[in-house]
């Protein structure tokens, strides 16, 4: 059996997907994943022994030279996006016997499409539940595009945001159907999303309430990581008191010197050392004293059971990989999508503290701090780390071989 595998994102978007790719294999299928070609990304699926097809303009820069909310260039982005699913998507997925796809919903709906003409299976899966229509919650903003602000109703938002959908994307969406001899689609964010999606999402980090979408949760994906820890940063663990994490992932940020003194300053105001990920953020030291580590591409599920706390930014993988850890976390969200849901399910689990706002402050943050070093959150984050599934990839890559087979 040929699965095709397609992303396009951050880290957060790959990496699951390489969690699936690897017990897709290891259960006898053949597969190949489309993802963006930053360098990194190609190292990180040839590490896990997964081929790699590049798609589109490595995700790094882009993100880079985006205004944080703003819509300029978004429609150029996103035609470049669909043309690139019925181009290089196309002509991976040839052979193929299924289609699994993550991403935005230019990428989605294109890729839903292509499968359709090559008339073979298709997975729409999301690595967080907020895009997923659910009268249970608002939908996200769509950039440049604000719903009603006197519009409470939950489904209402849900139907203003799927007329939004396809103002912004529709036409793109049919233009090239029609080229590919495929009828017009009326809803471009429900024939994406299908009527069975996946959410690959932890149950109790993320528990889906049932709706009239039939949507099949997994639990998160991820691959196992055997890499041992650089020699020196397992010195610097070793040589004194746990320190405390603190990382950005893929979120670049406007003043990474000025948080980056924030966080070790409110790290010291507590008596601990801190590790710094560099991320996409280049965080770094701001002395030379030694209470200080910084680090690269790492072992973030072993170390992260060598620290006291985890301080980011709230993405579905560095969340779900703290609480497998058992680690006590402060986010600190900086986007509007999904980061201020996982700081809120951080909190409300007891697990960590949600930071108000993306620019902490030295109290801001020590006030966090006090809250994820305290005995208690870290005893509850022991309980829940005991409840975190680990077989997520392998529920999804059995539900998809069975269907298909």
């Amino acid at each position: 059996m040929r699965v095709l595998l397609s992303t396009y994102g951050s880290r957060g978007s790959v990496e699951p997907m390489a969690g699936l790719a690897v017990r897709l294999q290891e259960l006898g299928a053949q597969v190949r994943v489309c993802a963006p070609p930053d360098e990194e990304f190609a190292k990180r699926l040839a590490e896990v022994g997964v081929e790699t097809v590049g798609m589109g303009r490595p995700v790094r820069a882009l993100v880079s030279s985006v205004t944080p909310g703003s819509a300029v260039g978004l429609a150029q982005r996103a035609a470049e996006l669909m043309t690139e699913q019925f181009e290089t998507v196309a002509a991976a997925a040839a052979g193929c016997d299924a289609l699994v796809v993550t991403g935005p919903l230019p990428v989605a709906a294109g890729a839903r499409s292509v499968a359709e003409k090559l008339g073979i299976r298709s997975v729409h899966a999301s690595h967080q539940p907020v895009s997923l229509p659910s009268p249970y919650r608002r939908p996200p903003v769509r950039r440049g595009q604000p719903v009603p602000p006197e519009t409470v109703d939950n489904r209402t938002l849900w139907d203003e945001d799927a007329r939004i959908a396809h103002t912004m994307f529709g036409e793109a969406l049919n233009t090239h159907r029609a080229s590919a001899g495929l009828p017009p689609v009326d809803n471009i964010r429900d024939y994406a999303f299908s009527d069975r999606p996946w959410l690959a999402t932890d149950p109790v980090l993320s528990p889906w309430q049932p709706t009239d979408l039939g949507v099949v949760q997994t639990g998160a994906w991820a691959v196992a990581d055997e890499r041992p820890l650089p020699d020196a940063l397992a010195a610097f663990l070793d040589a004194g008191t746990a320190p405390v994490y603190v990382g950005f992932g893929s979120t670049p940020m406007g003043a990474p010197q000025e948080i980056a003194r924030v966080t070790i300053e409110a790290i010291r105001a507590q008596g601990r050392r801190a590790v710094v990920f560099r991320g996409w953020a280049d965080l770094d030291l701001i002395d030379d004293h030694d209470d200080c580590f910084v680090v690269g591409e790492v072992n973030h599920q072993a170390l992260f059971r060598r620290v006291a706390a985890v301080v980011h930014h709230g993405s579905a993988g560095t969340t779900t990989t703290a609480a497998g850890a058992g680690a006590p976390q402060v986010v600190v969200p900086q986007g509007a999508a999904d980061q201020p849901y996982w700081a809120g399910r951080v909190a409300g689990l007891g697990i960590g503290a949600a930071h108000d706002g993306p620019a902490p402050t030295v109290d801001s943050l020590s006030a966090a701090l006090d809250v994820a070093l305290d005995p208690g959150t870290r005893a509850r984050a022991t309980d829940v780390a005991g409840t975190i599934r680990t077989d997520g990839a392998t529920v999804a890559a059995k539900l998809l071989l069975d269907a298909v087979g």
